[in-house]
């Protein structure tokens, strides 16, 4: 099931629905019934008329994971970490597909970076899962992107990634919820996905889930060590190789840029890119510079 979120014409409550128009690069939508994060969801194969999509969920919790290509990591300078780097995002980071990313004017930003990443939505609740186990409690996949405010990231948190990480609409994520059996059922290895992401037509990265140095399971057995993952928790998995700071020059968004990210089976996510209408600007500034994330 391919499993989306929508305003219909005219509505302002939300509806899950199930989208058929994955073979045909269009917006096909029935109506379900129920509740993916609780009874489930039935197709009730009546056509829906969708006026807005929202994000496939309202994530309970946003967790990130950094670094968790090895070429990503190489490309910063970094080592292999040899455990999951964690942090977070706020969930009103989150945004659909086709909203716009915000580039900071508050807090400026000249350094706004993107990250290709596999989105994966817990749909059961879950505490100290074994890896054997932790696909159990994955509702499906989504396309995500961990837009990156480079010089906060680095410079302007105190040491923690979260500031540069978490402003408005730095978490796209969607355009649908993938469900597990899904993939499977058209021949694609939820372990092993093509992944790339274009900014204007221009391909940045390119790779595949596979090269991850700690799978998806193992992310959710980490995770879920003496913590309880909610239903509705997104794991964003980290992004491989290309991106823009690592470019030469740095190849950083600009207003008027298109990004988006792509997931074999999964789906297709693109977001504008505007500035933020702020009346004030802020005195926080950082100083200029060439800064890896």
């Amino acid at each position: 099931m391919r499993i989306v979120r929508f305003l219909a014409a005219g509505s302002t409550t939300p509806r899950y629905g199930v989208d058929h128009g994955i073979d045909h690069g269009e917006v096909r939508v029935t109506l379900a019934d129920g509740d993916p994060l609780g009874v489930g969801l039935t197709d009730t194969q009546q056509p829906a008329e969708v006026a807005r999509l929202l994000t496939p969920i309202e994530p309970r919790a946003i967790l990130c994971i950094g670094l968790n290509y090895a070429a990503h990591a190489a490309e910063g300078g970094r080592e292999p970490p040899e455990r999951p780097v964690v942090f977070v995002k706020t969930p009103s980071a989150a945004v659909a597909d086709g909203e716009p990313i915000q580039l900071p004017r508050r807090l400026r930003s000249e350094r706004v970076d993107y990250e290709a990443e596999l989105a994966v939505v817990i749909g059961k609740a879950c505490k100290n899962v074994d890896r054997g186990d932790a696909l159990d409690y994955v509702l499906g996949y989504a396309c995500g992107n961990d837009v990156s405010a480079r010089d906060w990231q680095k410079k302007g948190g105190g040491g923690q990634w979260c500031r540069g990480k978490t402003f408005d609409t730095f978490a796209p994520v969607g355009p649908a919820i993938v469900t597990l059996d899904e993939l499977a059922s058209r021949g694609h290895d939820p372990l092993d996905l093509a992944i790339s992401c274009t900014v204007s037509g221009e391909r940045m990265q390119d790779s595949r889930t596979r090269d991850m140095i700690f799978d998806v399971p193992t992310l959710v057995e980490f995770l879920s060590a003496s913590v309880t993952l909610e239903p509705g928790t997104v794991i964003f998995t980290g992004t491989p190789q290309g991106v823009g700071f690592a470019k030469d020059p740095p190849r950083y968004l600009r207003t008027g840029d298109e990004v988006t990210v792509e997931i074999e089976g999964v789906g297709r996510l693109g977001n504008p890119v505007i500035e933020e209408q702020a009346d004030v600007l802020s005195a926080w500034s950082l100083p200029t510079g060439k800064h890896a994330g």
